[in-house]
């Protein structure tokens, strides 16, 4: 099942960027959504969803407003953003898609595209439940992430 996703440049130009060469360099393929919640979101592209810590990305400004930057980009259903700790500035590979809107987000984290195709596929990680840390019960695995013209 494919998920097409739109990115928005024009609303995080660096945070696309960082994408852009993940995806190039093969870096999602295999990797898993390790997290995912109903009503809220959906979060993949741990290196190490277990240790974080091990995650080899690079970290990235934050591209939001309470960061100083004007992203106008709302988290609506569908939309991607980037995952982060309390350091606005932590967002590095992990990503999330939002089940619906999430306007506490808004200006707090890196939005940076949408899904134009495939809403029914993050629909479906849910349909497995999830174990008391929010973790699908079944895994959820990105085969391959690629770009498309």
């Amino acid at each position: 099942k494919e998920i097409e996703i739109e990115l928005s440049p024009k609303d995080a130009p660096k945070t696309c960027e960082n994408f852009e060469n993940l995806v190039k360099r093969g870096f999602y393929d295999g990797l898993t959504f390790h997290r995912v919640i109903p009503g809220f979101m959906a979060q993949g592209g741990a290196f190490d969803p277990v240790n974080q810590e091990n995650d080899p990305a690079e970290n990235i400004r934050g591209e939001f407003s309470s960061n100083g930057f004007e992203n106008n980009l709302r988290h609506f259903r569908g939309v991607v953003s980037m995952a982060r700790t309390n350091d606005p500035n932590s967002a590095s590979s992990q990503f999330f898609i939002c089940y619906g809107e999430q306007p506490h987000l808004d200006g707090e984290y890196a939005s940076f595209g949408y899904v134009t195709e495939g809403m029914e596929t993050v629909d479906s990680f849910l349909s497995e439940g999830t174990d008391a840390n929010d973790v699908p019960l079944k895994e959820v695995k990105i085969e391959k992430a690629e770009r498309v013209e």
